[in-house]
């Protein structure tokens, strides 16, 4: 059973809203974590956040070509990559584009990713699907391909900030420590569908059942308990926090639960298979292409890694703001 987080910070938000698109997230303590399910997880364990502004939604279309209007921004997926950087890479792979999703027309062997996914040279933020595709259509959709250094800047243009794995996962919660979803103890209670992921055996069979075969408009699901819309499925989102393959459970020099942590160091991130061996951040929230028989991590406490240097057609982002008063660390 759920248990309603308790207020121990401040309940009411300090004045208005950096923008109208933002909402105040109570500071508290809660449980963060699972030992429940995938071993990353783990261990649940205490901590305590500050109060904080977060976007509402996943940063749009729209918004982002704002952003890239006003500053001639271009974003990673659309340079071309610096050879030096990624030793033996293949000639052809050495072009602007991204990470696509690709969906077999049968069953496949999971033992590889690459089944399904593709690099697409041309695809980008402009065009998700790759060349051809555009945003026609898709300006209330979260914006896709962005990698670290696209979110950064956007964030530092608003004046904002990246949530810290800690933050977004509070969040998420809206409210309640200890559900298994965002939204209580079943996946879709009574056959509803409550946030956009994939229905159907992955990743070849979309059953579509929530109304959605890749990414929704903003909103199109019910908000959690804070008013936050897409915490859950629809786009990854990234965190400011290096990935670690465990969580660092530890209290402070009094035994309290630590406060406002940002976990993690470029070395702990480092996939020792990777040959490019490049640091990786904390994805949360799943996307559409999280499914009951593979990566079920459409829950508060999930978690991914992901290179700093990629974006994908599943990953987005959106933004907090903290009272100067907060701290990290």
């Amino acid at each position: 059973m759920s248990v309603q987080m308790q207020t121990a910070e401040q309940s009411t938000a300090p004045g208005t809203p950096p923008d109208k698109e933002m909402i105040w997230i109570p500071g508290d303590t809660f449980t963060m974590g699972s030992n429940d399910h995938y071993p990353e997880e783990a261990p649940a364990h205490p901590v305590t956040v500050s109060g904080f502004w977060i976007d509402r939604t996943q940063v749009t279309n729209a918004a982002f070509r704002r952003f890239v209007k006003a500053t001639g921004y271009v974003t990673v997926a659309e340079r071309v990559p610096d050879a030096a950087l990624y030793p033996g890479a293949l000639p052809e792979m050495l072009v602007a584009g991204s990470v696509v999703f690709k969906q077999p027309p049968g069953r496949v062997s999971m033992q590889s990713h690459y089944t399904w996914w593709d690099w697409v040279p041309g695809a980008g933020w402009r065009h998700p699907d790759g060349p051809g595709s555009t945003l026609n259509g898709r300006e209330r959709h979260p914006v896709l391909h962005v990698a670290w250094e696209d979110v950064a800047a956007y964030a530092a243009w608003v004046g904002k900030a990246i949530p810290t794995e800690a933050e977004w996962e509070y969040a998420a919660r809206g409210g309640h420590d200890g559900w298994a979803y965002a939204w209580g103890e079943e996946l879709a209670p009574k056959g509803k569908m409550l946030a956009n992921y994939w229905q159907g055996e992955f990743p070849w069979q979309n059953l579509a059942l929530d109304g959605f075969e890749r990414t929704a408009p903003v909103g199109s699901f019910p908000p959690n308990g804070y008013g936050l819309v897409d915490m859950i499925g629809n786009a990854w989102e990234w965190t400011a926090d290096w990935y670690t393959t465990r969580h660092e459970s530890q209290t402070n020099c009094c035994g309290a639960a630590p406060r406002n942590p940002s976990g993690g160091t470029p070395d702990a991130s480092i996939d020792p298979h990777d040959a490019a061996r490049i640091p990786r951040r904390v994805l949360k929230g799943g996307s559409f292409a999280c499914a009951e028989n593979y990566c079920q991590r459409y829950r508060p406490a999930a978690r991914m890694h992901h290179p700093i240097d990629t974006g994908a057609n599943h990953i987005s982002f959106r933004c907090v703001v903290r009272p100067e008063t907060n701290g990290q660390g």
